[in-house]
């Protein structure tokens, strides 16, 4: 369970409902919440958001500079392949150079974000101006040839159904075995409040709780000797429903989270922090053993076992959105 901070999320210019009004994150900001994570023993930044009509892939070689060098040791889990597409494209660099460039700079992992479920039939209701099934894949595929791992999500719950997460699976599955580069599998239940396609009555309102079970013990009987890790988003499921979830399939709960935003955005209500002693003890209540791992499933060395400062956490207003994204490396700023 790493401690993570989770900054930046986008959202629509002129809709304020459901806390929704866009924000952009400059760089003096983003390095003092990289440095607060830091002083709680957060062990990595994890970052993802929309595309800002005017970032380049500078900007996104500017946000991991800026992360670096305000918590040198801290794992950087960063950007999706929406993200990565974007950043490439503008540079009018061949996505392999630009992710080696990434790497440079200090990325070490990605999320597998903006998948939802890669099935073009369920793409192009849900999500036609993002990324094709098959360029997420590539992406992937090229980000694990540079020797970046991720994660591979589902989003499910909303105008899908078993035969796409079937298909979703199996590409993901095949491209396991040919690079070996996932870490772990997250399934997300589709939160409905906020979003809109269901707020104008085109989707469900997410999975049932049998198809959340499901899901998570499928993934275990059928992904498990390729990607050995399942785990259960508190966030999405709430607490207790995650601890349910280690007995269909999870064996992880991901990270405590600081400044959780995009699953609050969306209408979810399950909190934003849940503190490394109330997560051990929680799993100790599921008569398992908790052990904090690194982004990448590997040991802690001695004497990096997070504590949880006593300090509270300073929230801040976001920056507004305006036509031009805010820097994201300055020094002097920072």
């Amino acid at each position: 369970m790493p401690i993570q901070l989770q900054v930046a999320f986008s959202k629509g210019g002129g809709d304020v409902e459901v806390a929704r009004t866009a924000y952009d994150i400059d760089a003096a900001e983003l390095h003092r919440r990289v440095q607060e994570a830091a002083s709680l023993g957060a062990t990595e930044v994890c970052l993802q958001g929309g595309i800002h009509p005017d970032y380049t892939g500078q900007t996104y070689l500017d946000i991991v500079r800026t992360v670096r060098e305000a918590a040198p040791d801290i794992h950087i889990h960063a950007f999706s392949p929406l993200e990565i597409d974007q950043g490439a494209s503008t540079l009018q660099l061949p996505v392999a150079r630009f992710l080696e460039m990434l790497r440079d700079a200090g990325l070490q992992s990605m999320p597998g974000t903006a998948a939802e479920v890669l099935d073009e039939r369920v793409r192009a209701i849900l999500c036609p101006d993002k990324v094709t099934s098959q360029r997420w894949l590539d992406i992937m595929e090229q980000a694990h040839g540079v020797g970046l791992r991720s994660t591979a999500t589902i989003m499910f719950g909303h105008v899908d159904d078993a035969r796409s997460w079937v298909r979703h699976w199996r590409q993901v599955l095949a491209l396991q075995q040919r690079t070996q580069g996932f870490t772990e599998v997250v399934p997300l239940p589709f939160v409905s409040e906020g979003a809109p396609i269901y707020r104008r009555g085109g989707s469900r309102p997410g999975p049932t709780w049998r198809e959340a079970l499901l899901m998570h013990a499928v993934l275990r009987l059928t992904l498990g000797h390729a990607i050995p890790n399942v785990q259960a988003s508190w966030v999405k499921l709430g607490q207790q429903g995650a601890l349910r979830m280690l007995s269909a399939g999870a064996n992880d709960l991901g990270g405590v989270l600081i400044n959780e935003s995009i699953t609050r955005a969306a209408g979810a209500t399950h909190g934003q922090v849940w503190t490394p002693p109330d997560m051990q003890e929680a799993i100790r209540s599921c008569n398992r053993l908790p052990r904090q791992r690194t982004t990448l499933y590997g040991q802690l060395t001695e004497g990096a076992v997070a504590t949880w400062g006593a300090t509270p956490v300073r929230w801040t207003d976001n920056t507004p959105a305006g036509r031009k994204e805010n820097p994201k490396y300055a020094t002097r700023a920072v």
